[in-house]
């Protein structure tokens, strides 16, 4: 069975025999991936009236552990992203009562952002729905297969 990808590569073979195409075999099939796991998660979050950047905060928040809050430095670093996108995020959950920004007690200048109960019980709520959407992605794949996939995506990551 030929897939889009294959058909892709395929055209390029015609059309430019004399390269090769195969890197474009992986990371064509890991970018469909991506998109795909995306989606199916973005409707999960959506179903729960969030998005993923929103989760991804208020999940960092609860795996702290108690009391559930963290000065905005760690949450860049936990959320992989930019400080500027931990801001406009964070602005976005205090405006909804999910999170709150107060002084810390430690650094005079900076800020610590706190899980608030509502924004405690719905990452509390969301969570196994996310949990299971991921499972669905996985359930193709035997516990061996996801070890060695998460290997393998772990040494691509770092390359």
């Amino acid at each position: 069975m030929s897939t889009r990808v294959d058909d892709i590569l395929n055209q390029w073979r015609a059309e430019r025999p004399e390269l090769d195409v195969s890197p474009m075999a992986v990371i064509g099939r890991l970018s469909r991936a991506a998109t795909t796991v995306d989606a199916r998660l973005a409707a999960t979050f959506a179903a729960h009236g969030l998005d993923s950047a929103s989760f991804d905060v208020l999940a960092t928040l609860l795996r702290a552990g108690a009391p559930h809050e963290l000065p905005p430095k760690d949450l860049t670093h936990w959320s992989m992203v930019t400080s500027s996108a931990i801001a406009q995020r964070v602005n976005k959950l205090v405006d909804r009562g999910l999170v709150t920004r107060r002084p810390s007690e430690h650094d005079g200048r900076g800020t610590v952002v706190a899980l608030t109960p509502a924004g405690k019980d719905l990452v509390e709520e969301t969570l196994p729905d996310h949990l299971a959407a991921e499972e669905r992605l996985l359930a193709g794949f035997s516990a061996t297969e996801r070890e060695q996939l998460a290997s393998l995506l772990e040494r691509l990551a770092g390359a």
